[in-house]
């Protein structure tokens, strides 16, 4: 009998091989363990220990968001209709200056809370303090790939220690937590600082996750001071050596693409559309990044940026962008698209085969759907309807590693009223905002 039974639900299926998206109705998802060990038509007398109804609801792998600064949702909406210069520098980092190790854990349970009622169950974190961080993932029960943010200014010392938490939380949680390092970016960290990176990573056996070539203005900026790309500069620095995530790359040029497909199946990125549209950035080359074999995922920055934590709703950005841009509604398909969601942000994590299918063997991280709303009626197209319908709020439940950790939008390891209580209560605190006293300055 197997520990956990979805019964009689619609099954998200994808085929990685011909790059199809197919829906497998009436379907029962049998876990054992904190695995999937089997996908099958309903049978009216399968049972199992536990037993979810699946009608009406659509079961597919729990989202991924590639990149994100979860705990900065406690300053949300603080930084708003300003210059990406100004957001930096006159905003983001002096208000960062008054973070605490509380404010992180609390900050994070509130963004995980968030992520979970939206279906978000794996994230790769990049911030500060981030034992406290780990900490709040651990009680919630979800998937995390974590990195302590470090600057250069920071000194040695400081990378070393983010390389302390690499190596102490690296496995934890029963394996829902991963960890790799975080320099934050090749314009504030230099050559040595970014080389002596790499060698932490090669040291632990983890991954680099890193901002870089965020605009096409950081690009060139980096040209004129450098007469070298941000990208080529990793690439010089050895930080493609070992397996890495970009965080939005709107300014990667075509020479640039050339370096990271020679990494060999290395350089995932993040591609989060919301931010890009708030700040102005640009967008990722998407189209020649797959065309190169370099994974792309969806993600959605901080919440200051983003204001939310909503990959459906950076799923949905993602798609009518890349055919505005384009000026083409005949690309950037929906299976396309669905396929970015699940299977290109697993691989940018190098998880992709763990996470991101529903089929026997995969880790049973898995969300259900309700698709009867009145929005989602007459529902001709499932897919159409993921991409272009879908609210966070119609995810009913959530499963991580075998456990269910929302039942019927109610979360089940994380205390709601309690978290906004402690976030509520330090607001006039982390909004003080004195831009001598900034973390970093903004000078790409």
């Amino acid at each position: 009998m197997p520990d956990l039974l979805i019964k009689n639900c619609h099954v998200l299926q994808t085929d990685d091989a011909a790059g199809a998206v197919s829906v497998a109705k009436n379907s029962d998802i049998l876990i054992d363990g904190n695995r999937i060990s089997a996908v099958l038509p309903t049978d009216a007398a399968r049972t199992a220990a536990q037993v979810l109804d699946g009608r009406e609801m659509l079961a597919m792998p729990g989202l991924i968001n590639t990149h994100a600064h979860v705990s900065m949702g406690i300053f949300r909406g603080l930084a708003e209709d300003v210059s990406i210069e100004k957001w930096f520098n006159e905003y983001m980092w002096p208000l960062e200056s008054n973070l605490t190790e509380e404010d992180v854990f609390w900050g994070m349970q509130l963004g995980l809370a968030e992520m979970i009622e939206g279906g978000v169950t794996t994230v790769a974190d990049h911030y500060f303090f981030m034992d406290r961080a780990a900490e709040a993932v651990r009680q919630a029960g979800t998937r995390a790939v974590l990195g302590w943010a470090v600057f250069g200014n920071q000194g040695y010392a400081a990378l070393d220690a983010t390389a302390e938490f690499v190596s102490r939380w690296q496995g934890q949680a029963n394996g829902r937590i991963t960890t790799l390092m975080a320099p934050h970016a090749p314009y504030t960290c230099d050559d040595d600082f970014l080389r002596a990176t790499v060698a932490h990573a090669q040291n632990l056996g983890v991954g680099i996750h890193i901002h870089a070539a965020e605009t096409l203005g950081q690009t060139e900026a980096s040209l004129q001071k450098r007469g070298k790309t941000p990208i080529q500069v990793l690439a010089d620095t050895g930080v493609f050596s070992v397996p890495t995530i970009i965080a939005h790359g709107c300014g990667i040029l075509p020479e640039d693409i050339t370096l990271m497909q020679s990494a060999g199946g290395k350089i995932g990125v993040a591609h989060a559309p919301k931010t890009y549209l708030k700040l102005g950035m640009g967008l990722t080359p998407i189209f020649d990044l797959q065309a190169a074999g370099i994974a792309v995922g969806l993600a959605t920055d901080g919440p200051v940026s983003n204001n939310t934590l909503d990959i459906f709703e950076s799923l949905r950005l993602m798609a009518m962008l890349q055919k505005h841009e384009a000026r083409n509604p005949e690309v950037m398909t929906i299976p396309q698209a669905i396929n970015i969601a699940v299977r290109g942000s697993a691989a940018v994590l190098g998880m992709e085969n763990q996470l991101g299918r529903i089929a026997p063997g995969f880790l049973a991280d898995v969300i259900l759907v309700d698709m009867s709303g009145v929005h989602h009626q007459p529902l001709h197209s499932i897919t159409a309807n993921l991409v272009y319908n879908t609210r966070a709020g119609d995810v009913q439940t959530v499963i991580v590693d075998g456990r269910i950790i929302m039942r019927d939008r109610q979360l089940l390891t994380l205390d709601k009223a309690e978290i906004i209580r402690r976030v509520k209560g330090n607001m006039a605190r982390l909004a003080q905002r004195v831009p001598s006293k900034r973390i970093q300055v903004y000078n790409p």
